[in-house]
């Protein structure tokens, strides 16, 4: 796991930096009975109307199913290998449990090969292992951690991501989030031991347009570039940098605005992130 540079052979080799790849199996072949078809919407709706600007192309994948809720409790399982996974920033983890069944989760950083790991409410502290969190001491970086019972990891699931739990009290953990935040979540909700792998992910540099196009990504005009009868903070004489509080095309406020609606897991949050 780490950054591999190019020499610069042309334009764009020069800046290009992307993982090396190191820490995933060789020759590891993706578990087909675990993919399924991902089809591409180019950022329209079932009307065929654009809802989500700038999307569109990339290339063709395949959905891993993956799992975030660790539902096979107090089975122990191998890592047969660690995979690439096009959808998402982190790595997985093809696991085979005793009973011969297969599953994808989403790989801790450090989890080896062949290691036996277990889902189970009070399993041994060890990376790769879930449990509840009335069972994880305080001050061990924990990932995918699930916010409701049953319904599987949403917290700290990309790269490099992980969470603290600060203190227990009553029937909830305080969990320091990735961004900051402060939350409140029950004490049976299940966790996995360890942080997200591919630390390095946020040194990525793309280095080319058609490295954002193999992402799907098409190219956008800044608002500003634009001409009055095209967006809200186009025109001007000479440059201008919009005269106005940032918006959207279509006059709505953006940037900054707070569009949280009253929310009953408001009281959830201990601390926010800002």
């Amino acid at each position: 796991m780490g950054i591999k540079t190019h020499k610069p052979t042309s334009p764009s080799m020069r800046w290009i930096a992307g993982s090396d790849f190191r820490e995933l199996t060789k020759g590891a072949k993706v578990e087909k009975a675990l993919l399924a078809p991902l089809k591409k919407t180019g950022g329209r709706n079932s009307q065929g109307r654009i809802t989500s600007r700038h999307r569109g192309g990339g290339h063709k994948r395949k959905l891993r199913l993956v799992d975030f809720s660790r539902e096979k409790r107090n089975v122990p399982a191998r890592v047969l290998s660690i995979q690439y996974d096009p959808n998402r920033t982190g790595r997985i983890a093809l696991l085979e449990y005793a009973d011969g069944e297969k599953k994808y989760m989403i790989s801790p950083l450090g989890l080896m090969v062949n290691e036996e790991i277990m889902a189970a409410p009070n399993a041994e502290i060890k990376i790769g292992n879930a449990m509840e969190l009335r069972n994880i001491p305080p001050g061990i970086p924990i990932c995918n951690v699930e916010i409701k019972k049953g319904k599987g990891g949403q917290v700290a699931r990309s790269a490099g991501n992980s969470c603290i739990i600060m203190a227990k009290e009553g029937e909830h953990a305080h969990v320091r989030l990735p961004s900051g935040e402060i939350r409140l979540i029950p004490l049976d909700c299940y966790a996995t031991i360890g942080q997200i792998g591919n630390v390095e992910n946020d040194a990525i540099s793309l280095g080319k347009a058609g490295k954002s196009r193999y992402l799907g990504i098409r190219p956008y005009s800044r608002g500003v570039a634009k001409n009055p009868v095209d967006h809200p903070m186009g025109g001007g004489e000479g440059k201008s940098s919009g005269g106005r509080h940032p918006s959207t095309p279509w006059g709505k406020p953006t940037k900054g605005l707070k569009t949280r609606k009253v929310k009953q897991s408001d009281r959830l949050i201990v601390k926010r992130r800002k």
